[in-house]
């Protein structure tokens, strides 16, 4: 029986989700008994302040970096139990898994400045290129795709896409009605999205691997999967993108 051409990407791609998803299910088996975690925030501003928050009410240890101390000081006072401020190398060096969170202009000071503390280390990249603000690296990431770009400015890095596309205020309330809502992720490493995807989970979203890094380019505002979507929702509209 032939297939038309459109029904074969479409089954191409949803071989592509069962396996990745395969993959994910048998990293994480792997890391369910690494307990909690420490986290280095980079970039503790709306995003990354209000993740860090939700972890370290979860247990993990968290610690806020940005280019401010004092303000990273403040924030860990607030959070309280389990968060403290450092330096972004400070940040780099404590967490197991890191959380940039910058403007991406900032992206590749990132990667010049802690490159040699992120080889190796599960990193998600809630950072996003935008023309307007951070100028020509932002036209190059959207050109190249903001998943494959990340990887390029911060090498030896396992990057995570997620957290991209839902607003910061809604990321400190998902946790009161866990797994509504879906939360789409891209990576080409199937353990890093299993560690990612356990984090995720202790925010209140559902992770939804999209695909391979290459995805990432749709993990921005403004795509179909800007929003919030249910997981059921999320699969369905990757389904529909190269």
């Amino acid at each position: 029986m032939k297939v038309k051409p459109g029904r074969r990407q479409f089954l191409e791609a949803a071989g592509a989700f069962v396996a990745l998803g395969a993959l994910s299910r048998a990293a994480r088996g792997a890391t369910q008994d690494r307990g909690k975690m420490k986290i280095g925030i980079i970039g503790s501003g709306q995003v990354g302040g209000a993740l860090g928050s939700v972890w370290a009410k979860a247990g993990h240890q968290v610690m806020f970096s940005s280019r401010n101390i004092d303000n990273d000081k403040a924030l860990a006072a607030k959070v309280g139990a389990n968060a403290r401020a450092g330096t972004p190398r400070e940040a780099a060096a404590f967490g197991e898994v890191l959380l940039v969170s910058v403007p991406y202009g900032a992206m590749p000071d990132v990667g010049k400045d802690l490159g040699d503390l992120l080889k190796g280390k599960v990193v998600i990249d809630t950072s996003n290129p935008f023309p307007g603000r951070d100028g020509d690296i932002a036209k190059w990431a959207r050109e190249k795709g903001a998943g494959l770009a990340t990887a390029e400015l911060l090498r030896g890095a396992r990057i995570v896409r997620a957290f991209n596309a839902v607003g910061y205020s809604r990321m400190a309330q998902a946790h009161e009605q866990p797994g509504k809502i879906g939360m789409p992720i891209a990576g080409d490493d199937a353990q890093a999205i299993a560690v990612a995807s356990d984090l995720i989970r202790d925010i209140g979203y559902e992770p939804v691997p999209i695909g391979g890094l290459a995805m990432g380019k749709h993990l921005i505002p403004g795509s179909p999967l800007a929003g919030e979507h249910t997981p059921q929702e999320i699969r369905k509209i990757a389904a529909t993108l190269k």
